[in-house]
């Protein structure tokens, strides 16, 4: 059912596209912006493991140094028919993790030091496991596409609407400033809620994945309800929204409107339904 969502709300994202770049007067300014964003999410995608795993100072680690962490994800990759990704260690007290990586043979999970004390086993084989689900469904490849379309439409949006703006006339009337409004604000808001909701779905199927992974969906669900609550208490440092979404539980939070701006469901919801993965209903 995710994935039928996913592809909806990817399809309206291309509409929302489609529509603002008719809106701008001439084609050439659009080929432009397009290929200009194009060419930044191209360079970003593949990068940007090695620029977030920099970010958070991501340090690896081998069986040896780590052998608990290293194992549980040697095992969990044979038991997804994957590859062995790189392991990582964050040297930071608040418990979270998250996998990056262009494709499952480009693939790293990177795992905080405040997770592997606060989490027993079971738990953090749950976690690692839902890691591994996103490298296997490609989510990688999904966030950055998502990101393309935003950062086009955004891109284009400012482009013409302050073309717009500062080209009108006094004696033109007030429908052109009101698609100028829209272009400048709208456009990039009502784009950038879409991917939201393409990430806050991505996580459902990722917690499925890793429930299925790691035969454990109970035990996940545990781990969601202990890194949320630490989450609240004290981010990851160093984390922003820009990589917010790569986490396992979101390190930024905040209620009312700013909930259509998060990139993970509630974690009570989660869990709700990996109880009921648990229980042999169907939920995701």
């Amino acid at each position: 059912m995710n994935s039928l969502k996913t592809v909806f709300l990817m399809t309206l994202m291309m509409v929302l596209f489609i529509f603002v770049g008719n809106m701008l007067g001439g084609k050439s300014g659009m080929t432009i912006a397009l290929i200009f964003s194009l060419a930044m999410n191209f360079g970003s995608y593949w990068f940007s493991d090695k620029i977030v795993l920099k970010m958070y100072r991501a340090q690896p680690v081998t069986k040896e140094q780590e052998p608990k962490l290293y194992n549980i994800v040697e095992q969990l990759s044979k038991s997804a028919n994957l590859p062995m990704p790189k392991v990582y260690i964050i040297d930071d007290q608040t418990p979270n993790a998250f996998a990056t990586g262009r494709n499952p043979q480009h693939a790293a999970v990177a795992a905080t030091r405040g997770i592997l004390r606060i989490l027993n086993e079971q738990e953090l084989s749950g976690v690692m496991a839902h890691e591994l689900a996103h490298v296997k469904h490609r989510d990688i490849l999904i966030g950055t596409v998502a990101s393309t379309f935003v950062g086009t439409i955004t891109y284009i949006a400012h482009m013409a609407g302050w073309a717009a703006m500062l080209g009108r006339s006094d004696d033109e009337d007030s429908s052109g400033g009101l698609s100028s409004l829209f272009l400048l604000i709208l456009a990039p808001i009502a784009a950038t809620l879409l991917q939201m909701a393409v990430s806050r779905s991505r996580e459902f199927i990722a917690d499925q994945g890793g429930a299925e992974i790691s035969h454990n969906p109970l035990a996940l669900a545990s781990a969601l309800g202990k890194l949320s609550q630490a989450n609240q208490i004290k981010p990851v440092d160093h984390s922003g929204p820009a990589t917010a979404h790569m986490f396992i539980v979101n390190p930024l939070h905040g209620g009312g409107v700013m909930k259509l701006f998060s990139t993970h469901p509630p974690v009570e919801e989660r869990i709700a339904r990996l109880r009921d993965i648990a229980a042999g209903r169907s939920s995701v």
